[in-house]
């Protein structure tokens, strides 16, 4: 089972940690898809408005619902976030070299999001890299049995970790 996460120290770190290995990737010719996620100020100075965009193209997803500047509530608006599930679990029948998922969140520590699409990637022998945060951590440790590799927060050693496992997965086909 091939399958890592990391988790990056700062607010938001991780999502720009995905993103710039999703445009590394690319450059390498790795069919990725999965979802990473774009946080975009707000012209009202409310909490950031949260996209995400489908890989390799796209589409760009709003998960994220307004409820107002004093909300202080869950703002993930769930249908858009299975939209984007079921854009990827689609791709992930077509031949991708793997799959990346900015977070194993809430819905996913509770059997939803991600989850499904995760398990289905293993079991084609897709390799997998989540972006994890330490509220969701014991959910997401059940969850890979254990098996999990920790990967430092930095491009390099992701995308090292990426292309190896890709490179071997090739080589077994």
């Amino acid at each position: 089972m091939k399958i890592a996460y990391t988790v990056a120290p700062g607010r938001g770190d991780t999502d720009l940690l995905l993103f710039g290995l999703s445009r590394c990737l690319l450059e390498k010719d790795v069919r990725a898809t999965g979802v990473v996620q774009i946080n975009a100020a707000r012209d009202d100075a409310g909490p950031c408005d949260m996209d995400v965009k489908v890989l390799p193209d796209g589409p760009v997803i709003r998960i994220s619902q307004s409820l107002g500047r004093e909300a202080r509530g869950c703002r993930l608006d769930p249908t858009a976030l299975e939209r984007a599930v079921g854009l990827v679990e689609t791709r992930l029948a077509a031949s991708v070299d793997c799959l990346i998922v900015n977070k194993f969140g809430k819905h996913e520590a509770e059997g939803r999001g991600f989850r499904t699409a995760i398990a289905e990637a293993l079991s084609a022998d897709i390799p997998v890299l989540v972006g994890l945060n330490r509220l969701n951590a014991e959910a997401f440790h059940k969850f890979s049995g254990g098996l999990a590799t920790e990967l430092p927060p930095n491009i390099e050693d992701l995308a090292c970790w990426m292309t190896s496992v890709t490179a071997a997965k090739s080589s077994t086909a």
